[in-house]
């Protein structure tokens, strides 16, 4: 069974990530989406790891292959104990790619069973990140166009609740 581990910080899951996840879903026995608690963006985040858990869990409900968990240890030492083949990393830009490269030699240095496959991102999704969403809802603007309709119900909440204290 070839397992595949698509890590991120999915504050909160973008329909960018949606389409990698379907996409690496294919390529794969088992996906498992890890929400990685980045030591960079440990306390400011929308959403705690557990809550993007469980909106992620939401969002791929119907996708028999894969799962969702969390994490705070190396990504080479979690995909060894989940016996992954595989880290997938969606790319956006050029940008994207010289960091996510760095990233992967390291973790096959740490890991070496470990490949990383990157996927380029759908076109109408290479100015999509999680960033941009958080921005716009704090505006109030329609997310439909950018998260998962099973979330935008929650992030509207939280953006509430963060304005009026």
């Amino acid at each position: 069974m070839k397992t595949a581990i698509y890590p991120g910080s999915f504050d909160p899951i973008t329909l960018g990530h949606l389409n990698i996840i379907k996409r690496a879903a294919v390529c794969f026995d088992r996906l498992i989406v890890c929400v990685m608690v980045n030591s960079g963006k440990a306390n400011t985040g929308l959403f705690v790891p557990e809550e993007r858990v469980e909106l992620i869990r939401r969002v791929v409900g119907k996708l028999p292959n894969v799962e969702v968990d969390c994490s705070n240890i190396l990504l080479a030492e979690y995909a060894r104990q989940k016996k992954a083949c595989a880290v997938v990393k969606g790319l956006r830009a050029v940008s994207d790619y010289e960091q996510e490269v760095q990233m992967a030699l390291i973790n096959r240095k740490l890991n070496p069973r470990l490949d990383t496959m990157f996927l380029a991102s759908g076109a109408k999704y290479t100015y999509l990140s999680s960033s941009v969403v958080k921005e716009m809802a704090r505006y109030g603007a329609d997310l439909s166009d950018f998260v998962p309709r099973e979330i935008i119900d929650d992030i509207n909440a939280r953006m509430a609740q963060r304005r009026n204290g």
